[in-house]
């Protein structure tokens, strides 16, 4: 794709390339006990974004994409097992699904999730891709928590109620119900939100108003949604300005 500063964005084209991804995916997951993958049988149908750092070529994060029609197709994706999604089948228009997004544990460079959403952003112009969904990731399954993260998505960042995804998991934290009286506490709850759901939340993304609890992953995520015609000009410059 491009290269910026330091990191090199490209597609997996190789099976190794797709083993590189599966092993941070399994060392961003699932911890680094032993060198495994994390694979699934949606990696067969899906492009492997790969960001590597040139200084030393070892990837630094990586993320699928699955691309939809439409919203006719929304029950292929990997978010349909945890959540019904009919209310978003007429959703009119290209539509992606952005999954298993992961930055290496020891990477803290800022410029690593600037990169890849720069590489989105060339992804969904060269597509036009009217909508761009996944999962969010909170880490472990203790919504206690993130008590003050999920009040402030119930406050400020639920989805549209014709998008609203509806329960379909077993266990689940529903969040909007069981926090409508609880006032969030600002400071904590942007410390609880995970970096990818704040990147989409500026951005104007919304959310399920139920969190699922995944225990084979060790992970709470949210349903959440972004439509490209609400990403603010200005951010939608800056991103660009990444991807050129």
């Amino acid at each position: 794709m491009f290269s910026k500063g330091r990191y090199r964005v490209r597609d997996a084209e190789t099976q190794n390339d797709l083993i590189a991804a599966q092993r941070l995916r399994h060392l961003a997951f699932h911890g680094g006990e032993s060198d495994g993958c994390d694979a699934d049988e949606f990696d067969a149908i899906c492009t492997h974004v790969l960001v590597e750092d040139t200084a030393t070529d070892e990837l630094a994060c990586c993320f699928r994409l699955l691309p939809l029609s439409d919203g006719g197709e929304i029950g292929r994706s990997y978010s349909a097992q945890f959540y019904e999604l009919s209310s978003l089948k007429g959703f009119d228009g290209p539509i992606v699904e952005m999954g298993r997004f992961c930055v290496h544990p020891e990477a803290r460079d800022p410029d690593i999730l600037r990169v890849a959403w720069g590489a989105m952003t060339e992804y969904v112009d060269n597509n036009n891709v009217e909508l761009l969904f996944g999962c969010s990731s909170f880490k472990g399954t203790d919504s206690d928590a993130y008590l003050d993260a999920f009040a402030m998505l119930k406050d400020k960042h639920l989805a549209p109620r014709r998008w609203l995804p509806r329960v379909k998991a077993p266990s689940v934290f529903e969040f909007a119900q069981k926090l409508r009286r609880k006032t969030p506490d600002v400071k904590q709850a942007m410390l609880g939100m995970p970096p990818l759901l704040r990147t989409y939340l500026v951005m104007g993304g919304w959310v399920s108003d139920h969190a699922v609890v995944d225990r084979q992953m060790n992970t709470l995520h949210v349903f959440t949604g972004l439509e490209i015609s609400a990403i603010p000009p200005a951010r939608k410059r800056l991103l660009r300005a990444v991807a050129g």
